[in-house]
């Protein structure tokens, strides 16, 4: 399963990276006497409503899935890594004010504020951005936390400190690279999440804006045509399944490998 999560993300960043330049037609372009035209030879994927190309556009909306998903993931990685390792490392006040602002913004289905961010910032891509951020490295901050609480008992951790090694040398040459495994992890799930989120937002019209094609928008602007055009939806639909699959794939592998127990009882 490992192995077809890898597969499908290749596909879909190929597809993504040369697909819109390969492709005969304009994502952007409409053709109004052929509009809602299903599947066919020259269209695989049919027409929208705007007579627009779905497989260019489907390709092209691949794009912002995945700078969403490795903008939100790396910006979240590094900043949830920071505050946790702050928190498990020094304790006391540090992990008490940092653990309660993660607690405070884990009371919150994370959707629901980032959905209200973005009504209350203005939708655009970057305060899609900005807002999976605020709701992200949590998630991250917390595992690292809990990871380093561990770590920093280690023999090696308290050897460089008997050596005479600082408190910055000692976290980020010894503490912080152990919760590298734990981190990449997340960040493979992260990224279908991310995916997901961008998807929601821009479905309800409060992320990527048209005419910029985004599978949320597809979604949504193929809504009014599930019956007569249900390719509106279907292609877009299965691109965001496909691809959360393919990243869940992959982290759930990397979790078993990363758990000697799991390989042990696999084995």
């Amino acid at each position: 399963m490992t192995r077809l999560g890898a597969a499908i993300i290749i596909c879909v960043a190929l597809a993504a990276a040369i697909g819109p330049s390969l492709s005969p037609f304009d994502p952007s372009a409409q053709a109004l006497a052929q509009r809602l035209t299903g599947p066919s030879r020259m269209h695989p994927f049919g027409l929208d409503e705007l007579g627009r190309d779905i497989l260019a556009r489907v390709m092209a909306g691949a794009r912002i899935s995945f700078l969403v998903g490795l903008v939100v993931v790396s910006v979240s990685a590094s900043v949830g890594t920071l505050f946790g390792a702050l928190a498990g490392y020094y304790g006391g006040i540090v992990d008490d004010v940092i653990s309660r602002v993660i607690d405070v913004l884990l009371a919150f289905p994370g959707l629901l504020l980032a959905i209200a961010l973005v009504a209350v910032l203005g939708p655009s891509l970057g305060n899609v951005l900005f807002a999976l951020t605020i709701i992200g490295w949590v998630g991250y901050a917390r595992l690292v936390r809990g990871q380093v609480l561990r770590a920093r008992e280690f023999e090696y951790v308290q050897a460089a400190r008997a050596l005479g090694a600082g408190t910055p040398r000692v976290l980020w040459c010894h503490v912080i690279p152990s919760t590298f495994p734990a981190v990449v992890v997340q960040a493979t799930l992260g990224m279908a999440g991310a995916i997901i989120g961008e998807a929601a937002l821009s479905f309800l019209g409060l992320g990527v804006q048209p005419p910029t094609p985004s599978w949320g928008t597809m979604l949504s602007g193929g809504r009014a045509h599930l019956l007569d055009a249900p390719h509106l939806t279907v292609f877009p639909g299965l691109a965001i399944a496909l691809l959360v699959l393919g990243f869940n794939f992959v982290g759930d592998g990397l979790r078993d490998l990363s758990d000697p127990k799991g390989r042990a009882r696999s084995g």
